[in-house]
C-alpha cells in the first residue's frame, strides 16, 4: 500500500506545475463553451465525459457554426488520434494490467498527463506501481481540469475578449520538451514536428497537428536507434 501510495502522489507532484498552463486553457474553454450556446451544465459534463482539451475547443466551434452532429464526433476522433501514439508507447509498461486498469487509464492518458508520467514509467528499473503514477497524474489533470472549466462557465462572457491567454498551453508543453533535447536525433525530430505543425497550420480539424506527429515519428522511425553523438 505505501508503494502505490508513493508512486500516485509522484503522479500527482510530477502534474502539478502544469496547471500553470492547464487552468487558463480550461477557463477559456469555459467561456468560449457558453458563447458558442452550449449550456452551462453541458459544458460542465463535456469535461468529465470527453476530458480532451483540443477536442472541446474543436466542438465548441462547431456547435457555434451550427454543424451537424456527426461531423462533431468525427472531427473530435480524428483530433484525438495523437492519443493512439500515446497507448502505444506506454503498452510495454501496462501490458500486465487487467482490463479495469486498462481502461481506466486509457481515460486518463491525455497529453499533459502522458508527458508527467512517462519519464517515471520507462525509468530503469521498471517500478511494479507504474500504473500508479500514471492514475496520479491523470486524477491531477481531471481535478484541475473540472474546476478550471467550473471558473469559466461561471465567469461566461464576463472576461474581456481581447484576454488571449491560450499562449500557456503551448508554453506548458514547450518547457517540457526542450531538458529532452539531449542528442541529436531529438533534436532533429523535434524540428521536424515543429516545423511540419508551422506548415500544416492551414488544414481543418487540426490535421496539422496529426500531420506533425506522423512526419516525427517517421524520421524516428529510420533514424538509427542509437542517439548520434
Amino acid at each position: 500500500m505505501e508503494g502505490r501510495r508513493a508512486a500516485f502522489w509522484l503522479g500527482v507532484r510530477a502534474l502539478l506545475p502544469m496547471h500553470l498552463g492547464v487552468m487558463p486553457f480550461g477557463v477559456i474553454y469555459g467561456i468560449v463553451a457558453l458563447q458558442s450556446g452550449i449550456p452551462p451544465l453541458a459544458a460542465v459534463l463535456m469535461s468529465s465525459i470527453v476530458f480532451a482539451g483540443s477536442a472541446q475547443f474543436l466542438i465548441a466551434q462547431l456547435v457555434g457554426v451550427g454543424a451537424p452532429a456527426l461531423l462533431m464526433v468525427g472531427a473530435a476522433g480524428l483530433v484525438n488520434l495523437r492519443h493512439a501514439l500515446y497507448s502505444a508507447s506506454v503498452a510495454p509498461v501496462l501490458e500486465h494490467l487487467p482490463m479495469r486498469w486498462k481502461l481506466l487509464l486509457s481515460y486518463f492518458l491525455t497529453d499533459e498527463a502522458y508527458a508527467a508520467a512517462i519519464p517515471h514509467l520507462l525509468a530503469e528499473p521498471r517500478s511494479p506501481f507504474a500504473h500508479w503514477i500514471l492514475l496520479g497524474a491523470g486524477f491531477a489533470l481531471w481535478a484541475g481540469w473540472q474546476v478550471a472549466t467550473l471558473i469559466g462557465v461561471l465567469l461566461g462572457a464576463g472576461l474581456p475578449n481581447d484576454w488571449s491567454l491560450d499562449f500557456a498551453l503551448p508554453l506548458t508543453f514547450i518547457a517540457l520538451v526542450v531538458p529532452l533535447l539531449t542528442d541529436r536525433r531529438r533534436v532533429a525530430v523535434a524540428l521536424v514536428a515543429a516545423g511540419s505543425a508551422v506548415l500544416f497550420a492551414g488544414l481543418p480539424y487540426k490535421l496539422g497537428l496529426f500531420c506533425a506527429a506522423l512526419g516525427a515519428l517517421l524520421l524516428a522511425g529510420l533514424w538509427p536507434g542509437r542517439p548520434a553523438r
